[in-house]
This record gives C-alpha cells, structure tokens and sequence, in this order.
C-alpha cells in the first residue's frame, strides 16, 4: 500500500503542471483510491461474522508409511535417521521389514555385525521392501569411511552382504562471510562447514598468516561442493573457488586440473597461489614467541636469540610439514626434544621441535608433502609447557618464517592458460554474485 500511495502523490504532483482541469479529475481519482483503500479495510468482517461463515471438516487420510517405487510397482523404499536408544531390531521395524529371516540373517552373519556395532544416531539407513514386508536390500553407512556402505541384498532368494562404495553426486554450495570477532564465528555464522573453512586457511596460508593477520571487517567468499547420497548429504567436497579479502587486499583461489589429472589452485590471471612452504604449520594456534636476536630464555634465565617461531598449542595437535621434501631427522635432539628435520629443495630446512610423538611412518628417508602431519605438539626437551617450536632455514642460516619471501610453483603454460581462462570465468562471476550480495547485506 505504501508503494501504491507514493504513486498516487507522485501522479498528483505531475499533474499540477497540467490544465487545471485535468489536475482536479486526477486529484479527485486518486482521492477515490485512497478512499477505496480505506474502505476496503473498514468493510472487512468482524471476527463474529468470520466464526459464523467458518466449519471445520475433519477428512481421515491414509498416508502410507512407506512409498513405493517406480521401477518395480510392490517394492517399498523408505528412510530412517537412527535414534539414541536404538536397536537393530527397532530400527528395522520403522523402516516396515517384516522378515525374521532377515533379522537372523543379521544376527549371524559375520559380514553384518558392523550393524550391531555402528549404530550411531543421526545415520541415515535405507531399506527395500516386499509388499509383505520382506526385505530385498538394506544400505547401512560404515564408520571411518565415508564414502562406503554396507549393503545386504536378496538374489535369487538368497541374502548377501557386502561392502560397496557409495555413488556420490556433487552439488555446488556459495556462502559469503565477514570476520567479526574470529575465522571460525563468522563461518559458523553463515553456515560454512568447518572441513571447507579449514580448506581456504589451507589455501590462502601461503599469502595470509590466520594466526596473527586476521582483521575485523575482512571477509571471504567461497564456491564449494558437497556431496550426496540418494538424496542425503555425506561429507564436504573441495572448494571451486574461494576469495578473501585480508586487510583491504583481495586473493582469489580458482581450482583446475588438467587433462592428466594434475589439479592445483591458480590467481585469475593463471598464476599458481601454491607457495613451496606454508606460513604455519599448524591450522590454528597462538604464537606465544616470535623470531628475535634477543629473548630472555624462561629455563637457561640467560638473554638469547630465539631463532624460530613458538606456537602455543594443547598437546596432541597436528603438525603439518610446510613443504615438500625428505625427512632428514626424526628423533630425540637434546633440548628441542623429540624433533623431525625436514630438508627441501637441496637449501631449504625446516624444523619441528618439541613434539610429543611423530606421526606413522616418520623416518629418515621418508618422502613427505606439503600439508602431511609429521608430529604432535608436546612439551619433551626445554618446554614450559605444551607448544611447538618452528624453524626456518636457507643454506643453514635461519630465517623469520613469518617474513622470509616464499618461493612460488610452476605456473600454467601458454595452452593450458587459454582453457584455465574457459573455466574460470563462470566461478569468477560467481564469486562476484555472492561478493554484491555479501555487501548489499552489510549496507
């Protein structure tokens, strides 16, 4: 009504620079309308009017518990989340199997017990049915792999079960965010899964330190896929493209792989973002000691040079290796405690010390790549208290990590640009979309 009104007086105003007469005939329309207006609210029916032209109708519906399928007319398929409280046997009976065979089959088998030992609430299970109940196939979600699912089928009569991998379908998700108070509360606050959150740190670690760079007013956008079973969501996908905006300086991620099956992460400009080293080789944590030539130590009492990075962190924390290379030491080195050397690139090492363990298959000799947990934080060797102590080298000097420059990946070739340009340009206008809308929101 409002808009409506505007109208009116904006046709009344116009019309004062017409003939008189006209203007009288427009105003005395537009006093009709809004008359109308009012009258249409003054005629309404009062509330005893309106309980005397209602009558309530109670009609009794069938609504089947189960839904039958379209491919094969008497087959039933139906869902059911798992409860706290549940048992095999009441779970069955919601999902309408009415099959002691079946249940016995379960009882028994060796292939099935995954049933009786995951029945973890909020898994979504699906069951076939007979027009009498019998069960013809029952999809269970495994634990610790999610992508695969215990399936029990009938063929020629006969129950079977199996293992199998699931068959996932990708949907494409957009959120945008502004940083109020930390990374995770404004992701949360827009519902960005934490698995995709921890994957921009990831790819934007090279350029921004999450730890100490983060400002109130930066914000992110992020095109990502999630993945889906018959219609359920099963875990998160990989990020198509992503851009933030840190201290008024704005980076831009766009996934592509190549006919080879080799994928990475490049600038608009076909650039690779993917650095040699990461800033951080933690995901979150606090710097409780930063690189200077004079620090006074808290168990020699004396003044010296910390030549590494602190990273104050609970104990059992992962520690990521910062770039590719060959692990050169892993074990017991007298103050730094237990500590892996890790050596890149021919000039390049980098140290993680104080650890309280090391991560399977850490050994001298062993290959690692970027991002692969080496360790866990401790407190073994001089420690005050659990954190990790990182250290950066070139040619045996030590560096600051937090400002050393980082040297950078191969970019794309010439033919390889024309067709990354091709497949950048729909996700580019998508994160320029979500970006406007982000904005809009905050105006």
């Amino acid at each position: 009504m409002p808009q409506r009104k505007r109208r009116i007086l904006s046709q009344f105003l116009a019309s004062r620079e017409t003939k008189p007469g006209r203007f009288w005939a427009t105003l005395g329309l537009g006093g009709m309308s809004l008359f109308g207006m009012v009258a249409a609210f003054g005629v309404a029916p009062s509330t005893q009017e309106l309980q005397i032209s209602q009558k309530m109708v109670i009609e009794q519906l069938d609504l089947p518990a189960t839904f039958q399928t379209e491919e094969t007319p008497g087959h039933f398929l139906r869902e059911e989340r798992i409860q706290r409280g549940d048992t095999v046997a009441s779970l069955i009976a919601r999902l309408g199997v009415q099959d002691e065979e079946a249940f016995d089959y379960m009882r028994q088998a060796r292939e099935t017990q995954a049933i009786f030992r995951q029945l973890r609430p909020g898994k979504v299970v699906t069951a076939k049915t007979g027009e009498n109940g019998e069960l013809l196939s029952l999809t269970f979600p495994l634990n610790g792999s999610a992508d695969n699912v215990l399936v029990i089928e009938r063929r020629e009569g006969q129950l079977q079960a199996a293992e199998q991998s699931l068959n996932l379908t990708a949907q494409v998700f957009m959120k945008s965010g502004e940083i109020r108070s930390s990374l995770f509360a404004a992701t949360d606050a827009v519902g960005l899964p934490d698995a995709i959150a921890i994957q921009m740190t990831e790819i934007f670690g090279g350029d921004i330190d999450f730890h100490q760079d983060l400002r109130r007013g930066d914000r992110f956008s992020v095109v990502y896929e999630m993945l889906f079973h018959q219609g359920q969501p099963v875990r998160t996908g990989r990020i198509l493209a992503a851009e933030f905006t840190n201290q008024d300086k704005t980076y831009q991620a766009i996934w592509y792989q190549d006919k080879n099956g080799q994928g990475g992460y490049y600038t608009a400009e076909g650039k690779s973002i993917k650095k040699a080293f990461l800033r951080s080789p933690l995901e979150f944590s606090r710097i409780s000691s930063g690189f200077t030539r004079a620090r006074f130590h808290p168990i020699l009492q004396t003044w010296r040079a910390h030549k590494g990075v602190d990273y104050a962190a609970p104990t059992g924390t992962r520690v990521k290796v910062t770039g590719d290379g060959v692990i050169e030491f892993a074990g017991r080195q007298g103050g730094y405690g237990n500590v892996v050397v890790v050596r890149h690139q021919g000039k390049y090492t980098t140290h993680y010390a104080h650890l309280s363990g090391f991560a399977p298959g850490i050994r001298r000799g062993a290959r690692v790549s970027q991002g692969d947990v080496i360790g866990y934080v401790g407190a073994t060797g001089w420690a005050t208290g659990p954190h990790l102590h990182y250290e950066f080298r070139i040619n045996g000097v030590h560096q600051n990590p937090l400002s050393v420059a980082l040297p950078t990946a191969v970019p794309l070739g010439i033919q390889q640009l024309a067709l990354f340009r091709q497949h950048a340009e729909p996700l580019l206008a998508r994160l320029e979309q979500i970006r406007g809308m982000n904005l809009a929101l905050l105006d």
